[in-house]
């Protein structure tokens, strides 16, 4: 694809961004970055949630790899759409309840400040690095597609991108991001579509008949019973559920958009809608994944030893110019869909959590929320290049990994609150947080010589709450 082409596309997509910015964010204070004054349409959350939830690494991901597992990944999304649900009725009303900003806040009022700074560093740690890592393979998809042909070097590409970001969110905050993730989900959910299309139309296939070939697929293979395999169907749903609850429920980025809507009833209508559009999405993707394995075979493409790099190879060389852009534009939006609201929940986690922020002026408060926001824009730069500087792909994979270890301490906190009354002493409770990630790495490298040739997946999550818990039961007394 030609360098002049890709440029217009992007500089295009974010035209259009920054319009709906401006649209957005007039007359915008302090609520409406937080919270969006609590005037957001819950429909319009629960569809752009969508946006936020498929990152620019499931993007290309998930279609790839049902080469590899089939549709297995649908028994972790079953497992999402049952978390969302608790979510919906167990969280939700708590956070409603107590009328808060950062959802941290709960910890603070159950425990104190210091679980609430644990939980928060936790979630920032997590977010910065995951945000850092799915920007860094955008970033380097647009190196190759346009910066390098005219000599720019990789830090102004991401200085760029970060900046773009930031300016189409510091004023408006949540405000924006409810309009900018919605427009985002359709440009995503649009690359699909129109990739099944393509692919359907050269196969001459109707609609009827590709829906046929797919669940008649052997990679249509939903359900999974060796319970020593990482795919196994309780493994991937349970783990599903929890990781729903704690990557979502319990994810500042995530509930913010959940908080800015009217009520309780309408983020309620929002989260059970959002389940049911997730689960379709997914469905979706992983039916992708088998149209581009059948129609690689049928045109005798070799399929590259890296899974991630199956659909770009295929969306950009072989289905024609349309597909190509829409996929460019689906892969810039899925991840910049993440970017954005994770800069808006890290500034609003940083302020509520570590600032004495509702002590300050309203012109004081305004000032250092914009400053926050730029820093947490600086540090997603210098992480990124970071990353680029290690150049050794499995270093940076593991470095994202490690992040997710940084959940299940979120989740053994906020369990631990909401289903006992015991008091803890709060000054261990830093420490529990530390080695229970830790205790958890461990265990997944021994694992198979522990117990007996089993796995971990994603359930070490699981694992990694229940420790946190533990630490928490014992070092607490009763009330």
């Amino acid at each position: 694809m030609s360098p002049i082409i890709v440029f217009s596309i992007v500089a295009g997509y974010f035209g259009v961004l920054m319009l709906v910015s401006w649209l957005t964010s007039r007359n915008a204070d302090n609520q409406s970055f937080f919270n969006a004054n609590k005037s957001a349409p819950w429909y319009l959350v629960a569809f752009g949630m969508i946006g936020t939830s498929i990152s620019g690494v499931t993007f290309i991901s998930v279609p790839g790899e049902v080469g590899n597992s089939a549709f297995s990944y649908l028994q972790f999304a079953l497992g999402n759409f049952v978390g969302y649900w608790i979510i919906a009725f167990v969280l939700l009303p708590v956070y409603y309840r107590m009328n808060l900003i950062s959802i941290y806040s709960f910890l603070q009022e159950r425990f104190g400040s210091r679980s609430q700074k644990t939980g928060s560093l936790f979630f920032i740690i997590s977010k910065v690095v995951g945000s850092a890592f799915r920007l860094y393979l955008v970033a380097g998809v647009l190196q190759l597609a346009f910066f390098d042909a005219f000599g720019i070097p990789f830090s102004v590409t991401v200085c760029t991108s970060i900046f773009l970001v930031w300016i189409y969110t510091y004023r408006g905050g949540v405000k924006t991001i409810v309009w900018t993730d919605t427009l985002q989900t359709v440009f995503l959910l649009a690359a699909v579509i129109f990739t099944v299309y393509k692919i359907s139309s050269d196969l001459n296939w109707s609609f009827g008949e590709t829906v046929q070939t797919i669940s008649k697929h052997d990679y249509s293979t939903i359900f999974f019973w060796d319970w020593r395999s990482p795919n196994n169907f309780f493994k991937q749903f349970f783990a599903g559920m929890f990781m729903a609850i704690a990557i979502n429920g319990m994810d500042q980025d995530m509930m913010q958009k959940n908080l800015s809507c009217k009520n309780r009833h309408e983020s309620t209508k929002n989260m059970l809608v959002f389940s049911f559009l997730f689960v379709g999405t997914v469905i979706l993707f992983l039916g992708l994944g088998v149209l581009l394995y059948i129609f690689a075979h049928s045109k005798g493409i070799a399929i590259p030893v890296l899974s991630d790099n199956f659909y770009p190879m295929l969306a950009l060389n072989e289905l024609g110019l349309f597909v190509g852009i829409s996929f460019l534009i689906g892969i810039v939006a899925a991840a910049y869909s993440s970017a954005d609201s994770a800069l808006t929940a890290l500034t609003t986690s940083f302020c509520i959590d570590f600032l004495p922020y509702e002590s300050y002026q309203e012109k004081k408060k305004k000032m250092m929320r914009r400053w926050v926001h730029f820093g947490f824009s600086v540090m997603l730069i210098i992480v990124i290049l970071l990353f680029r500087l290690l150049n050794d792909e499995s270093v940076v994979m593991a470095v994202f990994k490690a992040a997710g270890y940084t959940y299940g301490p979120i989740l053994g906190l906020f369990a631990f609150g909401l289903l006992s009354k015991r008091k803890v002493n709060e000054k261990h409770v830093p420490l529990v947080a530390i080695l229970s990630p830790v205790i958890c790495y461990f265990l997944s490298m021994f694992s198979e010589q522990l117990f007996f040739g089993y796995k971990f997946g994603f359930e070490l999550l699981i694992v990694n709450g229940f420790l946190t818990y533990s630490g928490l039961y014992l070092l607490s007394r009763s009330k």
